[in-house]
């Protein structure tokens, strides 16, 4: 048995599907490096994850606005599902938590990152700034 581990040093790495932060427990000692998926669900949908098509219609509207402007994922969602884009909503909210995760977009809300784990509620959405 090794040491616990403090609070501060847990490892965590996004799901391959939804993008949420999986967070290291103990049953997962010996195969943390194999760990891909948050859920049974997320194991399941990970086909739907590797279309990468929203995360294409992301960056392609927000490469159109003027740098560090905003989007709502809704006109992602509107852009790509038309009359139904309410579908869309929540895998267009996941390719953004996975294109955040790739280091490429921010989410935020009241004008703050936010972490995509947690954020609740409407979000924007930004070109992360560069270096």
């Amino acid at each position: 048995m090794g040491t616990p581990m403090s609070r501060a040093h847990v490892p965590e790495k996004p799901c391959a599907t939804c993008g949420r932060r999986i967070i290291w427990r103990k049953k997962w000692e010996r195969d943390w490096e194999h760990v891909r998926y948050c859920s049974d669900k997320c194991r399941a949908g990970k086909a739907a994850a590797k279309g990468g098509g929203l995360e294409a219609a992301i960056l392609s509207l927000l490469s159109t606005r003027a740098r560090g402007a905003t989007a709502c994922p809704s006109e992602v969602a509107r852009a790509e599902g038309g009359e139904r884009w309410r579908e869309l909503m929540e895998p267009v909210r996941e390719a953004t938590r996975r294109l955040v995760a790739a280091g490429r977009v921010d989410i935020l809300q009241g004008g703050r990152v936010v972490d995509p784990s947690s954020a609740k509620g409407p979000i924007r959405l930004r070109l992360r700034k560069g270096p």
